[in-house]
């Protein structure tokens, strides 16, 4: 038993192109320092003395850098290809994620926010239109989940040598290190990566698009469904961290080891998964509103009482929805995105998150301060559920040959 399941996750590998690897490894140097965001809120609060009113704003600077540089991404990549793209992103964040830690005043915390999410986030509709140059259908998902796995494995060390740099060391070593990692990365894709600007399925007789993505009204319909989705999730970077010290009283090395399980075992789980979704060919949609109705699940086991396990539940809920749900959301756009504007449907894709960073954080926040925890989880649960039904609605109208091919 144990052997075939160990060749069943060996196979979930096998087939993908050499550059997803090389990518992935490029996003794994990147996203291991990448520990300032998680501890953020703590580090606003407790470094700066901010109230959580203009923790709140912070982050809305945080959300709206983030669209900005989810814009400019796509915009970059499809003029000069998603090559160069990433590389001027690596290295600008890098130099910006250092400046940070001097940023004294509320409006330079703002501003220097702003920057630094805007260049890092110039990277990840190039780094999704580089995937697709190097891959086809037939391994476009899993090459996905393989960046993804990369990223939580980032993630899962990030945040637990984050809390023992915090612990050790102060708030400003994470800038240290988040900035020189990005560097590194940049350093490695230059040395190991060549770009490629045309998908393997592609050939030259292909004509260009003529539709611009933003008049794709199903697939815009989509993107309004991850921004709700978004809304929700991203109270585990923000929100929930801040409940895990102030109502449990959980250190910053133990939300840290909290925060690092979800990155463990989404890495653990999330290619098999994938591998064993992808075989059954029933699309792209069912898997995306499968992981709402988990993230449901995840905040409905905050209410029911107030213990540390509770707390593992609902993080374990919550990796699983994000498992099953983003690789798919990824390969949807991905294999919706037409030849010359891969960067438009990549940029959109982005901007889901982007958006939801805008309001998420400082909604959650200020959720909280009005109104306390429980109204904020059970506000969050609901959000859940409409996100079903959005995506169930769409996948109807796919039924129905609406979608566009």
């Amino acid at each position: 038993m144990i052997k075939k399941l160990y060749s069943n996750y060996l196979d979930s590998f096998r087939g993908l192109p050499v550059e997803a690897w090389w990518l992935a490894l490029i996003t794994l140097i990147n996203r291991s320092g990448t520990m300032v965001i998680p501890f953020l809120s703590l580090y606003l609060t407790k470094e700066k003395d901010f109230s959580l009113g203009q923790v709140g704003w912070i982050m809305t600077a945080f959300g709206a850098g983030s669209v900005a540089g989810a814009y400019l991404g796509g915009k970059i990549s499809d003029k000069i290809g998603p090559y160069k793209t990433m590389v001027f992103s690596l290295f600008t964040s890098g130099l910006f994620y250092i400046l940070t830690q001097f940023a004294q005043n509320f409006w330079q915390i703002i501003l220097m926010i702003f920057i630094v999410v805007l260049l890092a986030d110039i990277f990840r509709p190039a780094s999704f239109a580089a995937l697709r140059s190097y891959t086809d259908h037939s391994n476009r998902t899993r090459s996905t989940s393989l960046i993804r796995l990369a990223i939580n494995l980032g993630f899962s060390a990030g945040p637990a040598v984050g809390g023992y740099l915090i612990y050790t060391y102060g708030y400003h070593s994470l800038f240290w290190v988040d900035g020189i990692t990005s560097i590194l990365a940049m350093g490695l894709m230059i040395l190991v990566l060549r770009p490629k600007e045309n998908s393997l399925e592609q050939t030259s007789k292909e004509p260009q698009a003529s539709e611009s993505a933003y008049k794709d009204k199903e697939f815009l319909g989509f993107i309004l469904a991850l921004i709700f989705f978004a809304f929700a999730f991203l109270q585990y970077f923000s929100t929930i961290p801040y409940y895990y010290n102030e109502d449990y009283g959980l250190t910053e090395k133990e939300v840290g080891i909290l925060m690092g399980f979800n990155g463990f075992l989404v890495f653990i789980v999330e290619m098999p998964v994938v591998h064993y979704f992808e075989k059954k060919k029933k699309g792209d949609l069912p898997y995306v509103y499968l992981g709402a109705i988990l993230l449901f699940f995840s905040f409905l086991v905050l209410q029911i009482g107030h213990h540390v396990a509770l707390l593992w539940i609902g993080m374990t809920l919550m990796s699983f929805a994000e498992v099953i749900a983003f690789p798919f959301a990824n390969s949807y756009a991905l294999n919706r995105s037409h030849r010359g504007l891969v960067g438009q449907y990549m940029a959109l894709f982005s901007l889901s998150f982007s958006i939801g960073h805008i309001f998420a954080h400082n909604g959650g926040f200020q959720l909280i301060h009005q109104f306390g925890f429980p109204i904020t989880w059970w506000f969050m649960a609901i959000i859940c559920l409409i996100v079903v039904f959005m995506l169930y609605w769409l996948k109807q109208k796919e039924k129905h040959g609406t979608d566009h091919s």
